[in-house]
């Protein structure tokens, strides 16, 4: 099976390193652990400085593998992601259309997810990087929701805090769910998956 247009690039953000593997800013890469049991194969590391898989997504009607997809986690701080996502980019000859980047997002409720194209970045450190490193903000994102910090907590401790005991049997669902978002853009486009995931999570 050939994809007319090249490979989808996915990116989940987060920050490297165990010590903020919970973290609420890496809900990017627990999206993307989520989706490569998807993909066969496993994360290895790259000359961009990320962890890619790359991998062919589930399979079609037919039972022939589906599309390819290149997995990735950068493996530089959050504010610096810009520079590999260009990397990868290049390597991959992917155009910004086929780049999808999921990550946390303050301005939603824990387990939102909103699906969109372009637009700016909310202040999100990841996001300007990649945008600059690009020259373009005309790429996909998958937004998960994280809540906004609770009373005069500052955002920035917020997001690099894990998250709470009370979250982790609703933050599962979210990254099934997040993982079949992804899939649905790839598979059926965007504007079918936003049909989905914005009534099914209001």
């Amino acid at each position: 099976m050939t994809d007319v247009n090249g490979p989808w690039l996915v990116v989940g953000l987060g920050n490297p390193g165990p010590t903020y593997a919970a973290n609420r800013h890496n809900v990017g890469h627990m999206v993307l652990d989520t989706l490569a049991r998807d993909v066969p194969g496993s994360f290895a590391t790259h000359k961009s400085r990320a962890a890619v898989l790359d991998g062919r997504l589930g399979t079609v009607a037919s039972g022939a593998p589906g599309p390819r997809v290149v997995l990735a986690k950068p493996a530089s701080y959050m504010n610096l992601s810009g520079k590999p996502v260009a990397a990868l980019m290049r390597f991959y000859d992917v155009t910004a259309d086929r780049l999808l980047v999921v990550h946390d997002e303050l301005d939603l409720p824990l387990s939102t997810l909103r699906l969109k194209q372009g637009g700016g970045e909310g202040g999100h450190n990841g996001l300007k990087s990649i945008s600059q490193a690009l020259g373009t903000r005309d790429y996909l994102r998958l937004r998960v929701g994280i809540g906004r910090p609770p009373g005069r907590m500052d955002a920035a401790d917020y997001v690099l805090r894990d998250f709470a005991a009370t979250e982790r049997d609703e933050l599962a669902v979210t990254l099934v769910d997040a993982a079949d978002a992804v899939t649905d853009l790839i598979n059926e486009g965007l504007l079918r998956a936003q049909t989905r995931w914005h009534a099914a999570r209001p």
